[in-house]
């Protein structure tokens, strides 16, 4: 294995800790604030950590050089998002004011790099500014990708690697957009600092301060959900802050694509994508649902609802946003466990579909339940017409069986994960299946809150050890999309 990669990347890592530690030096001058001595021990290990293995994997390179396998990419991307998060934890170990143990560690970091936004810490404020600035920062760096990061800031060319860029970024083509993927990268890690600087130029605007307003950028523009408030959203009372957010979770859920081919003046590229069509026509439906249900569902008097149309349909058009975004934030009004069972389905439905291919967003995506769609409608027109050849087209192109296979195999192995998770959280961890439920599929979607007492009314604390343990990797696997992180168990593919 090339150990010089996950060298570089864990010294690229490090600068985003250097980082951290200055913001930690400037509240400890100017509030007191003792976090600075967790991350700048952190900052060394790890950029220490990052120089050893680039020397070692340059040493044996020089004696063995090859190049790397196709399994062998998708392990070293599936491995550095495990290796990210070990050190990404180490700030809340070494950190007095958090008692956390290893496991409720690295859940909050997972949580963050997939972008998940589950959190185990019962009281945000009481944490200092570089607590909740690396929080938000995890999930920047998880929402575009850390091998992504790495080709667009690392001049190393042996990582210029498709298959990595293929594993990481699933549903994108890369000839379709750039031949040379650090240009590509690049490109993408542009528009990404430009909608994030913008969205936080607009939560500026309102009723946020300036840390408030980066934070809660870093995360939106990610869809990751961590905040600087137990309240998210919510604590802000403002619809303006509310419609904000909302508009940039959807803007963040489409495929980033469109963005790329705008950026170099070929919009009309755009025009014909199905899966942007198809993710815009979900969320207006949705949101029309949930007006109708906000509208005309009885609620008991102790539930929290939008009283007037305004609020209602603002409410609604956050709800959609923030769950099929996988994003998870809360607004003033967002408990849709208690508002009743009616909300429960279409929520759940919102975890599993997610977003676009080649966005930020969680879930299934968009283009396989099209997929899904045109095939089951196939499958009928064949029962109809035995002879008929009739193919399977996607944004004007017909697709491959070889294509339609893949994306079925993943359906059969999403729901093989999430039976067995669920068995395992119910019979093992001590939930009911509702709660067990919410809580897998809110995980293999990176959406945050889940049912239950797992809901938005509360959080992952209650969740055992081993609980968290597996939830971390379901993460891992909804994030990277199931098959990177199954080679982590395939022998041959450690073959580098």
């Amino acid at each position: 294995m090339k150990k010089s990669i996950f060298g570089m990347l864990l010294m690229m890592e490090s600068l985003f800790m250097a980082f951290i530690t200055l913001v930690c030096l400037y509240y400890y001058y100017t509030e007191g604030e003792s976090d600075w001595k967790a991350f700048a021990l952190t900052t060394g290990i790890t950029f220490l950590s990052g120089m050893l293995l680039t020397a070692y994997g340059h040493t044996s390179y020089g004696r063995t050089q090859h190049q790397l396998s196709r399994g062998g990419s998708f392990i070293i991307v599936g491995l550095t998002w495990v290796v990210f998060s070990f050190f990404g934890m180490l700030p809340f170990l070494f950190y007095d004011g958090l008692d956390v143990d290893v496991a409720s560690a690295y859940f909050e970091t997972m949580s963050g790099f997939s972008t998940m936004g589950a959190t185990i810490i019962p009281d945000i404020e009481a944490m200092p500014h570089g607590i909740l600035l690396w929080r938000s920062m995890m999930q920047w760096m998880g929402g575009l990708g850390i091998v992504v990061f790495s080709f667009a800031l690392l001049p190393v060319k042996d990582m210029k690697n498709s298959t990595m860029f293929i594993a990481e970024m699933s549903g994108l083509t890369i000839h379709r957009l750039q031949p040379k993927i650090g240009s590509t990268s690049r490109r993408l890690l542009l528009i990404y600092i430009v909608l994030t600087i913008f969205c936080g130029l607009l939560f500026w605007l309102g009723p946020m301060d300036l840390f408030d307003s980066l934070c809660y950028a870093l995360s939106t523009v990610a869809t990751g959900g961590y905040g600087t408030h137990t309240a998210s959203i919510g604590y802000f009372h403002s619809a303006y802050i509310e419609y904000v957010c909302a508009t940039f979770m959807l803007i963040s859920s489409l495929n980033f694509g469109i963005y790329y081919y705008f950026s170099i003046w070929r919009g009309r590229e755009c025009l014909r994508n199905e899966e942007v069509k198809g993710f815009l026509i979900t969320v207006v439906g949705l949101v029309a649902i949930f007006c109708l249900l906000l509208r005309f569902s009885t609620f008991s008097g102790d539930v929290a609802v939008p009283q007037t149309g305004e609020g209602i349909f603002r409410t609604s058009l956050f709800h959609v946003a923030t769950i099929i975004s996988s994003s998870g934030f809360q607004a003033e009004y967002f408990d849709y466990v208690g508002w009743g069972r009616p909300f429960w389905m279409p929520t759940i439905v919102m975890m599993i579909i997610g977003g676009c291919t080649v966005s930020t967003a969680g879930g299934m995506k968009m283009m396989r339940v099209l997929v899904y769609l045109k095939y089951a409608l196939r499958e009928f027109r064949v029962h109809l017409h035995p002879r008929a050849i009739i193919s399977i087209k996607f944004n004007g192109r017909v697709i491959g069986e070889q294509h339609i296979r893949r994306v079925m195999s993943y359906l059969v192995v999403y729901v093989f994960i999430l039976i067995i998770s669920c068995g395992l959280m119910t019979m093992f961890m001590g939930f009911e299946l509702t709660t067990s439920f919410g809580a897998v599929v809110s995980s293999l979607g990176n959406t945050g809150p889940a049912l239950g007492e797992l809901g938005p009314a509360g959080n992952f604390v209650p969740v055992s050890a081993a609980g968290k343990w597996l939830l971390s990797f379901l993460m891992l696997i909804g994030r990277l999309e199931i098959f990177t992180v199954l080679f982590l168990f395939m022998p041959k593919s450690w073959r580098l």
